[in-house]
């Protein structure tokens, strides 16, 4: 849609055309069998159409390439191409020539023009040329806003301008999900897991060139999304990266705090920056899209004060039989604690040694590793549970329930021979 602001009738044209990649000319072949009434006259009509593949006549997609017939789809991530022409009608010299070409959108005005200094005349039939280039960033409502101003050979200054207004739509649907896992024992903070859906919302396919996490200063990340197949890995999704319309991806990436913060804790607590991602795609004759999504934040598990976690605990235990584990202590806080570790027995779970012993003084963001002995007297998959820490500056208590749990098996013994 166009419209001038000026009514009446000037010395130059402007034209305005997107530029986009030609798309592959199709054909609607018609075919029957030898008996029916028309014979061979189909087959001979597609061997003679210039449009055809030779030798596949029947095959919807031809050898020829279709210019676009409309202004099309403009997605998010793309560059947006346009050609400007000013053309002279007239029969006199035109001067001052000055083209500028503005894009509104709902948030700021840019200027794309490749130069913003004016031609100092333009003779009839003449023309002045120009293409132009922005990377989308923004959906919604936008306006290619083209002003012209010019003098005549009588001195009069003119001026007027046309607006070409379309959308930016949104080609893909990205949805998040953090989760936690305690995979190393002795780290204060955890690994996290990203899993990342990506749905093509679009009407024609997509070939996914890269799809990447960029973490963030705190983590190293690691893709999950090959499997390692002798000596090169092959991706989950298989050789042919291509998205169908309304399909659907996950991919999987394990984020690890690097030593310099996982060393410290409290460093990564409340609201944390992961990184984000970076999507690359293209679409049909190989026009690229580019997206990177906003800085992508996880809340980290809050542990309190005081964390205790396990270091060394065994799979499997024999029933009613000692074993020994590992506990690693860690001040949280902001202030020096001077704990009391107590230990209480459960229904299965018994704890072996002296209750209510004195660990000392545990400075912040330090860590404390403890060997303590435990038996079981129930089988079964049974949870490590009955340990309190107890501040006696504050004389605040901190109870540990299902800490860990291990498999206790009746002891296995061989039959005499």
């Amino acid at each position: 849609m166009d419209v001038n602001q000026a009514k009446q009738e000037h010395l130059l044209a402007l034209k305005v055309m997107r530029l986009t990649k030609p798309t592959l000319f199709t054909n609607m072949p018609v075919t029957c069998e030898d008996r029916d009434l028309p014979g061979d006259s189909f087959i001979r009509l597609m061997k003679d159409d210039p449009s055809t593949v030779k030798g596949a006549e029947t095959l919807i997609l031809g050898e020829m390439l279709t210019l676009p017939q409309n202004f099309g789809n403009i997605f998010l991530g793309e560059t947006f191409s346009s050609y400007i022409s000013v053309h002279n009608d007239s029969t006199q010299m035109v001067k001052d020539i000055l083209v500028k070409a503005d894009l509104q959108t709902s948030s700021q005005r840019l200027n794309l023009s490749a130069s913003n200094s004016a031609v100092s005349e333009l003779k009839p039939e003449c023309c002045i040329d120009d293409v132009i280039h922005h990377e989308v960033k923004e959906i919604g409502t936008h306006i290619l806003v083209c002003a012209v101003s010019y003098t005549t050979q009588s001195g009069e200054k003119l001026y007027f301008r046309k607006f070409f207004k379309f959308q930016v739509l949104k080609p893909l649907d990205v949805k998040t999900k953090f989760y936690n896992a305690e995979s190393d024992l002795s780290s204060v903070t955890d690994e996290v897991f990203l899993e990342a859906q990506i749905q093509n919302i679009t009407t024609s396919p997509m070939f996914m060139e890269k799809v990447s996490l960029e973490p963030s200063m705190m983590y190293n990340v690691t893709e999950l999304n090959t499997v390692a197949a002798e000596e090169l890995s092959e991706s989950t999704f298989g050789t042919m990266s291509y998205l169908q319309p309304s399909d659907t991806r996950q991919y999987l990436y394990c984020l690890k705090p690097k030593p310099e913060f996982a060393e410290k804790a409290g460093v990564i607590k409340g609201v944390t920056v992961i990184g984000k991602l970076d999507i690359v795609w293209k679409t049909n004759l190989g026009e690229r899209g580019r997206l990177q999504t906003s800085q992508l934040q996880r809340m980290a598990p809050g542990y309190g004060d005081v964390r205790l976690s396990l270091e060394l605990i065994p799979d499997t235990v024999n029933l009613e039989e000692p074993f020994d584990i590992t506990c690693k202590i860690t001040n949280c806080s902001e202030r020096t604690m001077d704990l009391l570790l107590e230990m209480c027995n459960t229904r299965s779970i018994h704890w072996c040694g002296v209750s209510g012993r004195q660990l000392g003084k545990l400075s912040p963001s330090a860590s404390l590793s403890i060997p303590l002995k435990v038996l079981s007297s129930v089988q079964g998959l049974q949870s490590i549970s009955g340990l309190r820490l107890t501040d006696t500056f504050l004389k605040r208590t901190y109870e540990y329930d299902d800490i860990a749990q291990v498999c206790v098996v009746f002891p296995y013994t061989s039959p005499e021979s």
